[in-house]
């Protein structure tokens, strides 16, 4: 009987009765195996694969602090949910991270400008308007040559073409003179016309005044004054005219100037003096 067993024996016999031995075996002790038995000690290095693992098996109370960093991360992985409020510092910012288009309008005012901050160069053409500018802000340093026209200058100014404006005083001097019977005469134009012709005073002497002549006065007394609309022409100095001294003619009066004659007696004769006309 053994003899027989034993012609029957073989190698792959041998090796087949084991693998079906060690494998039921196996089954048993998994089967066998009380729940909850099987903790980290039990486990080699490596035993757990992701293939292992289901899905969503690993919650955020399995992650130690600080274990997931950047090399972990997917592309896109962190949206705007996922960041807390304030969790992006200055210091989180990397150089250069901050364009234009990724700044919303209307978010940079006046305070987050640094002083000095806005150059030249970042200035727009015509960004710096009438409304923009402060009362007075605009000196004379700041005027290039020949920026200043006539077609800027108030009405107030003094006019460099037109009439001259109401309350504005034009003054100057004269001098004529001749021999024995001889007739002189002086013509004035005004540096700028008049909106209607003056009324005409001869001071003689200078010290006559009135209230429309009220005199010279001024350093040296060079400054001949007339009140609105009347022009004044004051004798500082004559001799050897006759009686009649200075005349004006009513036809040399005129909105733009004025003429004035006389004549001499017995010889050489002269008149110097100075005048004023106020716009009225």
């Amino acid at each position: 009987m053994i003899a027989a067993v034993r012609k029957r024996v073989s190698y792959s016999n041998v090796i087949a009765t084991m693998a079906l031995f060690i494998a039921l075996g196996g089954v048993a002790v998994a089967a066998g195996l009380p729940r909850h038995s099987v903790g980290p000690k039990q486990l080699k290095r490596g035993a757990v694969t992701t293939a292992a693992l289901r899905k969503q098996a690993v919650t955020s109370g399995k992650l130690a602090p600080k274990s997931v960093i950047n090399g972990k991360l997917g592309p896109n992985s962190v949206g705007p949910g996922n960041i807390g409020n304030g969790a992006v510092t200055t210091a989180k910012l990397a150089a250069g991270s901050v364009i234009a288009s990724t700044i919303k309008n209307g978010v940079i005012t006046t305070n987050k400008l640094n002083n000095e901050a806005v150059t030249a160069a970042k200035l727009g053409k015509e960004s710096v308007a009438t409304a923009k500018l402060d009362n007075e802000s605009v000196t004379s340093a700041k005027l290039g040559k020949g920026s200043v026209t006539a077609a800027k200058l108030s009405d107030e100014i003094g006019p460099l073409l037109g009439t001259l404006k109401g309350g504005q005083t034009l003054r100057g001097m004269f001098n004529l003179g001749g021999g024995a019977g001889d007739a002189a005469q002086f013509g004035q134009s005004f540096q700028f016309p008049l909106a209607s012709t003056p009324v005409a005073h001869i001071i003689d002497p200078v010290t006559a005044t009135t209230a429309e002549c009220p005199g010279v006065g001024g350093i040296g007394g060079q400054t001949p004054q007339a009140a609105a609309g009347q022009l004044c022409i004051y004798v500082t100095s004559r001799a050897g005219m006759n009686a009649a001294g200075l005349t004006l003619s009513g036809s040399s009066l005129t909105r733009l100037g004025f003429g004035l004659e006389a004549i001499g007696e017995g010889g050489v004769f002269s008149a110097t003096g100075q005048w004023a006309v106020t716009a009225p």
